[in-house]
């Protein structure tokens, strides 16, 4: 694939916004991990390879396990996940699939089985921005370096 626009240069306070959103969702105080975790799903779902590999990197950084970033596509088959990753990777699905899913009810109560009002909030703004991101590279073409 051939890069398209480099979106950072071609519309610098847009990007600047994006930066400040990414800068307050890095500033929440949802455990680190767990954002990386919302962040690759989302980003498995939508098949953004930079971002994949952006954030496979930064939970290794942050010393998420090989195995659990093996299995984080298959997160329901396995036990390496607590019930509150469950239910933020299950609420990730929902919201990233929102026009198959509608935001489900059984996701929601799930979900709010984990979190609090404001962590729910502070949760979905986590999961929007990623998909943005993802938006972003994928419809420019952003590549990885190799």
């Amino acid at each position: 694939m051939q890069p398209r626009i480099d979106f950072y240069t071609a519309s610098p306070d847009a990007l600047k916004a994006m930066i400040a959103l990414e800068t307050a969702v890095s500033k929440l105080p949802l455990e680190k991990n767990l954002i990386e975790l919302v962040k690759l799903r989302t980003s498995q779902i939508n098949g953004c390879a930079f971002c994949l590999d952006m954030h496979s990197a930064d939970a290794r950084k942050g010393g998420e396990s090989e195995r659990r970033l093996a299995t984080l596509s298959a997160w329901r088959e396995t036990p390496f996940f607590t019930e509150r990753e469950r239910a933020a990777l299950a609420w990730t699905e929902s919201v990233t699939l929102i026009s198959q899913t509608h935001a489900s009810d059984a996701d929601y109560e799930l979900a709010t089985s984990q979190f609090d009002a404001k962590e729910m909030v502070d949760l979905t703004v986590a999961i929007t921005t990623i998909n943005a991101w993802n938006r972003l590279a994928i419809g420019f073409r952003k590549m990885p370096q190799a």
